[in-house]
């Protein structure tokens, strides 16, 4: 949010907003807000925030997709100062979808990319147990499509910090093991040594967890992080006539 440097009143379209994370908060800061997401369960959770909250004269929830036609079922060119997508540009057009969002914004534009492994992977628990990670380079292509658009882009590194808890050991393996694919499957020895070794007690067990869910009993001795890309531009397109 602090990323964005909006100004006051301006309004936004959070593509992909999800259960209205960062919609609900900008709605709070008093910018109007069009929160688009695909998943109508999704926008059924942001109904019932935005009536426990009492935003209804704030935020415009939308059933959108990236690849839906944005011309019929979009925002229409223009509709927002700014437009922006964090962690949630899931598209095989990449290209497509930067596109929507610099003819959707008068002012600014930006999207949040993961620039290291995927948010599944603990990357320091792989390394340990010598499982191999392909890291994404999507944040990449996406710097190196805007250049070609015409933009110039910005982009912010930042790192977000993640606990994953667990009942026991073996409850622990169970959860970690879903990191262990492409070729490491093989590693489930290791990673069993490895939570065995490492796993301490929580002290926050017990306590709602980021997703409402009570945390358990164990966590690992580190914190997991996740990088992420925050790249920003000014939008280059030029409004329909």
């Amino acid at each position: 949010m602090k990323l964005l440097a909006l100004k006051p009143g301006e309004s936004v379209l959070d593509m992909g907003c999800g259960a209205g994370s960062i919609a609900i908060p900008l709605a709070q800061d008093g910018h109007p807000v069009i929160a688009a997401d695909f998943s109508p369960a999704m926008l059924g959770t942001l109904d019932a925030g935005i009536e426990y909250y009492g935003l209804e004269d704030r935020i415009t929830p939308l059933e959108l997709a990236w690849d839906d036609d944005w011309d019929l079922v979009g925002p229409v060119a223009k509709a927002v100062d700014v437009a922006f997508a964090s962690r949630s540009v899931t598209t095989t057009n990449l290209k497509g979808a930067l596109a929507k969002l610099d003819r959707t914004a008068r002012r600014r534009c930006a999207v949040t990319m993961v620039a290291n492994s995927s948010p599944r992977y603990d990357l320091h628990l792989m390394n340990a147990i010598g499982a191999s990670v392909t890291c994404s380079n999507g944040f990449v292509y996406a710097f190196n499509i805007l250049i070609q658009m015409g933009a110039l882009p910005q982009v912010t590194y930042f790192e977000s910090p993640r606990r994953d808890t667990f009942d026991s050991l073996e409850a622990g393996v169970a959860d970690f093991s879903r990191m262990l694919e492409h070729g490491n499957e093989d590693k489930i020895d290791r990673l069993r040594d490895y939570i065995a070794q490492h796993m301490i007690e929580n002290p926050h067990a017990g306590e709602p967890g980021s997703k409402g869910v009570p945390q358990g009993r164990y966590m690992l001795d580190h914190i997991r992080k996740v990088r992420w890309a925050f790249i920003a531009w000014e939008p280059v397109s030029v409004p329909r006539s």
